[in-house]
C-alpha cells in the first residue's frame, strides 16, 4: 500500500543508484524529501522513487522516458511540447549516429520518443533521442506512424510496470507496437485502424480517471467490438 506524504517530509528512498521522479527532491544534507502532495512509490528494487498525484501536467524529471511532439526548429535543434509548464530542448545531434551532416529533419507535428537528459526548476528540460550508456537508439527516435493517445500520469506509469495487465493482454490480440512517456501520453500502432481504436478506447477505459476497468472489463470491450 502506497504512503501519502505532505511537501517538506523526509522519504527513506536509499538505494546504490538512486534516481528520484517528480515530487522528491534532494537537499545539500543528502536527505530526500518531498516537493509535493501525493502517494509515494518505488520501483521493484526501490531504485527509482517518485510521487504521484491528481495532477495532469507533467513535471519533467532526468532519466525518464517521454513522448514529445515537435513544435519549432530551433537553430541546430528543436522545440518539443512535453505536456510540462515550458517545452523541452531536443538537440539535433542527440541521436543515434547522427552527425553535422545527417541530421534528422523533424517536422513540426512529428512524434519523439525520447528521454530526460536534464531536469531542473530553473532550466527548460533538455531530451535526448538514444540510450545514454549504450549510445544506441533503443526504441528512441522519430515515431513514425501510429497514434498518440493521452490518460493520466498515473496511468502511464502503470503501462510500464511489467506486471500491469493490459499491454500484454492487448498483445495477445493484436500486433502491437508501442511506446509510453511518463508524461501521460502513449504511441500505438497497429496493421489495422479498428485495432488502434480499440487499444486506444482500452487504454481510456482502464485508466482509473476513466473509469479504472479490470481485466474482464477489458475482455468484455474487445468483445463487444468483434475484436
Amino acid at each position: 500500500m502506497s504512503e501519502i506524504v505532505l511537501p517538506g517530509q523526509i522519504v527513506p528512498a536509499q538505494h546504490v543508484n538512486l534516481k528520484l521522479g517528480p515530487g522528491l527532491l534532494q537537499t545539500a544534507s543528502s536527505s530526500i524529501i518531498a516537493t509535493r502532495a501525493g502517494s509515494l512509490h518505488h520501483s521493484t528494487n526501490r531504485s527509482k522513487w517518485w510521487i504521484e498525484n491528481n495532477s495532469r501536467r507533467y513535471v519533467p524529471a532526468a532519466q525518464e522516458s517521454v513522448i514529445g511532439v515537435i513544435v519549432q526548429k530551433a537553430g541546430e535543434g528543436f522545440r518539443v511540447d512535453i505536456g510540462s509548464a515550458h517545452s523541452a530542448s531536443l538537440d539535433g545531434l542527440a541521436f543515434e549516429g547522427v552527425t553535422k551532416r545527417s541530421k534528422p529533419n523533424l517536422k513540426i507535428g512529428t512524434l519523439v520518443y525520447a528521454r530526460v537528459s536534464l531536469a531542473h526548476k530553473d532550466m527548460e528540460p533538455e531530451l535526448e533521442c538514444f540510450d545514454a550508456q549504450t549510445r544506441k537508439a533503443a526504441g528512441f527516435g522519430e515515431l513514425k506512424g501510429g497514434f498518440m493517445v493521452r490518460c493520466s500520469l498515473g496511468m502511464s506509469r502503470s503501462l510500464l510496470n511489467p506486471d500491469h495487465f493490459l499491454v500484454e493482454l492487448l498483445g495477445r490480440r493484436f500486433h502491437l507496437e508501442i511506446a509510453t512517456g511518463v508524461n501521460g501520453r502513449v504511441w500505438i500502432n497497429t496493421k489495422e485502424i479498428k485495432e488502434t481504436i480499440a487499444v486506444a478506447r482500452c487504454i481510456e477505459a482502464v485508466d482509473p480517471d476513466g473509469g479504472g476497468m479490470d481485466e474482464t472489463g477489458v475482455l468484455e470491450l474487445l468483445d463487444s467490438l468483434g475484436l
